[in-house]
């Protein structure tokens, strides 16, 4: 691996405290239900038993993380029980006083110490620009802006609210330590990932072929073809040892107890439905919009009868069930097989012809960008698993820089409802703009010797998001639809976003193809 940083870390620093007095500065911002279920938690890991965790029900907000994460939790508690001990009282729902505001709020903040220092780790593993001298031309510091002052954190962790710094710095160190040739101990960091988040299972596809082929087969045949002679039992073991001592320590008790069903039943809520409340820009949004102006074509022409149709749930903002009109109805097991189809021809290259690390976390976006496209009940929060170890790409290879400024965009863009209220609309307006011009101006001084990033349709239709975000906050609402039809800025901006994001992963498979055929990603 090529390091080119600066001798002195003073920037970096200063970067990252600069993050973090923004941070502070949004403390007594508009926050979501996410605050209320966070503070449930602490409630519940603090005033229970461990074996009525997974049990307690006196609020909707039911502990539905993996345990390592309630033990996170926990953890918090004994800090919170300074500011606020009502707070922890798990009958207390809805309570948010000044003090618990702060503390849940520096929470955030002080749990962000690990993003910024896998951050830091995930600098020093990016190439250098040969004989860039000029600090802000270098591949390090752009990725260190694009990651410490990235937009969707920011808002969705410290007005929103959430603890997403804190997972992706996990994740984002166990990327790093791979890059530094740290095997064993970026699995590790995975699995500890794996049992506080569980989204993350998403992208272990990526994570264990990539140790399987890279890791435990020392070495290939000079051909370039698999020496199973050098296949190595004993790191085989070592990978099993770390994964069963993590699984272990995280579920041990709830085994013991005899609770493992009822906590795989609070990990994965099928009975959600396919989508969230707000749809996540995917497919499926635009499989729904299909189904709804089939049936509406159906009823014009007769085809259908508006009495035997199913009724409009699914543009209701409830999360639930629902059935499709016209196309076929879609069951968690579908979505499940869609991903798999999804993410098999990437994890397959990456058996096949195994490219490094770089390899790997391409990988890994497209695993996670998969998901984000064929999921079942996906958040719209979700599309920050490919955004951000994306960045690590696109400050080395201006096809991947093309890509990331679409999907950062448009990803970033598709966040906006998740801040409604009209005091958080000028921060929203002004942080997006910022970071999207830094992202455009920065990459383009990387590869300024390479031509444009971006063609001309594409910058026409992230150009587009400008008319609809004035639409959806400033027209429509003083429209006559406002009343009848309320959902209808939502959906725009779904369907919208939904093209530029699978825009985003055709053009990560294209980008994956090229680089086998032309042989560009060696291994590192």
């Amino acid at each position: 691996m090529a390091a080119s940083m600066p001798e002195s870390w003073s920037w970096f620093f200063a970067l990252a405290f600069g993050v973090s007095l923004l941070k502070c500065l949004l403390i007594n911002t508009y926050h979501s239900t996410d605050f209320e279920v966070h503070r449930n938690w602490l409630a519940v890991t603090h005033s229970l038993p461990v074996s009525q965790w997974y049990l307690e029900e006196t609020s909707e907000w039911t502990l539905d993380y993996p345990p390592l994460f309630a033990w996170f939790e926990y953890g918090l508690s004994h800090i919170a029980k300074y500011f606020d001990k009502e707070m922890l009282v798990v009958q207390h729902l809805n309570h948010a006083t000044p003090a618990t505001i702060l503390f849940q709020r520096l929470s955030v903040i002080c749990t962000d110490i690990v993003f910024i220092y896998a951050v830091k780790e995930c600098c020093k593993c990016v190439k250098g620009v040969k004989g860039s001298k000029d600090l802000l031309g270098k591949p390090s510091f752009v990725l260190a802006v694009l990651l410490l002052w990235n937009f969707g954190l920011l808002i969705v962790d410290h007005i929103h609210f959430q603890y997403n710094g804190f997972l992706f710095g996990v994740l984002l160190l166990s990327v790093a330590r791979h890059f530094q040739g740290r095997h064993l101990e970026g699995a590790l960091l995975f699995a500890l990932l794996l049992n506080l988040k569980h989204i993350y299972l998403y992208i272990a596809p990526a994570y264990g072929i990539f140790l399987l082929r890279s890791f435990c087969f020392t070495r290939d045949s000079p051909d370039g073809s698999l020496n199973w002679r050098s296949f190595s039992l004993f790191r085989l073991a070592a990978l099993g040892i770390i994964v069963c001592f993590v699984f272990a320590l995280s579920f041990g008790p709830f085994i013991l107890l005899d609770q493992i069903p009822q906590v795989l039943s609070r990990l994965f809520p099928f009975k959600r439905g396919l989508c969230h409340a707000y749809w996540a820009p995917n497919f499926w949004a635009l499989y729904n919009v299909a189904d709804k102006s089939l049936s509406i074509l159906g009823v014009k022409l007769k085809l259908l009868d508006v009495d035997s149709l199913p009724k409009a749930s699914m543009t209701g903002g409830l999360v639930q069930e629902f059935q499709h009109s016209v196309l076929p109805s879609v069951s968690p097991l579908v979505t499940l097989i869609c991903t798999l189809i999804s993410v098999l021809p990437a994890v397959f290259s990456l058996w096949l012809r195994p490219s490094g690390v770089r390899g790997f976390l391409r990988c890994v976006v497209i695993c996670a960008l998969g998901s984000f496209m064929f999921g079942w009940h996906v958040h719209e929060k979700a599309i920050l698993m490919a955004i951000l170890p994306l960045s690590l790409l696109a400050v080395e290879s201006k096809e991947d820089a093309g890509i990331f400024m679409i999907l950062a965009t448009t990803g970033h863009f598709s966040l906006f409802p998740l801040l409604f209220t009209a005091a958080e609309l000028p921060i929203k307006i002004l942080l997006m703009l910022m970071f999207t011009l830094y992202s455009f101006t920065s990459l383009k001084m990387l590869f300024r010797h390479e031509g444009m990033l971006i063609s001309i349709p594409e910058a026409a239709y992230l150009t587009g998001l400008v008319p609809l975000e004035m639409f959806c906050e400033f027209v429509y609402p003083w429209t006559t639809w406002q009343q009848a039809f309320p959902f209808i800025p939502l959906l725009v901006m779904s369907v919208y976003c939904a093209l530029g994001v699978s825009y985003s992963f055709i053009r990560l498979y294209v980008s994956l193809l090229r680089a086998e055929n032309t042989g560009k990603e060696k291994p590192q």
